[in-house]
């Protein structure tokens, strides 16, 4: 059960990333948000690999692969807090979470990994409550706001993608401080690579009122990675991927008590979070 509680830890971290990110991003912007998260992620892991024995020898191989992940981090991260911004944190937090079809799918036919019909049909329950969250008939949006649901899809499809990555490397590796530390300073190194060459169309905006949510989110995003590479060492990606994909769950319960004023719970909302309930309970059951 150790992959399973490290994983459900991870899933509660990112979703109070999540919460904090959404009450900072009233002042401020996405892009400020991606700065200060992975300037937070790079610096506090990195201190505490140097202060828990340095850096430990370790596969190239792995090196190399979680080096391909520091590269779709930033991408992930400023995706995400830019789908939170447009469309809301339970919304954007549920869209975001849809990984598990992406990750389960890549475990299979990359990984060979064999899910039994239990964490299948968990798999099934989980994103069938992902839709059932997403789609919301009674909400009328703008056509021009009805493509801002791609950018938290977008993130969760790299999530999918980096997941099977993360996996196999442990499996050559399996040191997740390390690791977790070394995405975070490729992801750093990566962003101000692109602030530098790029003009991006969001830039920064360092609002005092936005700076103590977002550095909570950030702590809280740091932790949710090491808590999910520890789970991606501890077991296999049909087990815990899907668990952290009871994010919305999680993010519903933050709403409800913290974003009153800012977001409206439905009832569609609260059936497709007993549904993901659901599958995640078959899915730790099945393992």
């Amino acid at each position: 059960m150790s992959a399973q509680l490290f994983a459900l830890s991870s899933a509660i971290s990112y979703a109070a990333s999540t919460i904090s990110a959404r009450l900072g991003m009233t002042t401020s912007t996405p892009i400020t948000m991606t700065c200060i998260s992975l300037v937070i992620h790079a610096v506090s892991l990195s201190a505490i690999v140097f202060l828990t024995g340095g850096i430990p020898q370790v596969s190239t191989v792995a090196v190399v692969l979680f080096v391909i992940v520091g590269f779709l981090m930033p991408v992930m991260r400023l995706l995400t807090y830019t789908g939170i911004a447009k469309i809301g944190a339970s919304r954007s937090g549920t869209l975001r979470s849809a990984h598990p079809l992406f990750s389960v799918l890549i475990a299979i036919t990359v990984l060979h990994e064999e899910p039994s019909r239990v964490v299948l049909m968990g798999t099934f329950l989980a994103v069938l409550g992902i839709v059932i969250i997403s789609w919301q008939p009674g909400e009328r949006l703008s056509s021009s706001r009805r493509w801002y649901v791609l950018f938290p899809l977008a993130a969760s499809f790299l999530a999918g993608l980096a997941h099977p990555i993360i996996r196999y490397a442990l499996g050559i590796s399996n040191y997740p401080l390390f690791f977790a530390a070394l995405v975070g300073i490729v992801s750093l190194l990566t962003l101000v690579g692109y602030l530098a060459l790029v003009r991006p169309p969001q830039q920064p905006v360092w609002n005092r009122k936005a700076m103590w949510p977002f550095m909570a989110a950030a702590l809280f995003e740091t932790l949710g990675v090491f808590l999910f590479n520890t789970a991606m060492g501890a077991g296999p990606v049909v087990i815990v991927s899907p668990i952290i994909g009871t994010v919305p769950m999680w993010v519903l319960i933050g709403t409800v008590v913290l974003l009153r004023k800012l977001e409206q719970v439905t009832f569609r909302t609260v059936l497709g979070t007993c549904s993901v309930v659901a599958g995640t309970v078959a899915i730790s059951l099945g393992g």
